[in-house]
């Protein structure tokens, strides 16, 4: 699994979370890292995914230098 720590202090719109939370609770797919559970430990939120091997997202998009349709192709599938 992999646990990804939000701090609850330096978010400002709180509910934007819980919304994002109850979106990828009731969606499962194949292609789509699954979100497992949720935590509150103090002041933070501990988000509980299935692992990715090669990292978060944001780390690749830094990265990685794509095509146009290169970026069209992955979001299709």
């Amino acid at each position: 699994v992999a646990i990804k720590q939000v701090s609850l202090r330096k978010q400002p719109q709180k509910e934007l979370i819980v919304n994002e939370l109850l979106v990828v609770r009731n969606n499962k797919h194949p292609n789509i890292v699954n979100y497992l559970d949720s935590y509150l430990v103090g002041d933070k939120l501990w988000i509980i995914m299935e692992y990715m091997d090669g990292g978060p997202l944001s780390s690749v998009i830094k990265e990685v230098h794509m095509a146009e349709g290169e970026m069209a192709a992955i979001c299709r599938e």
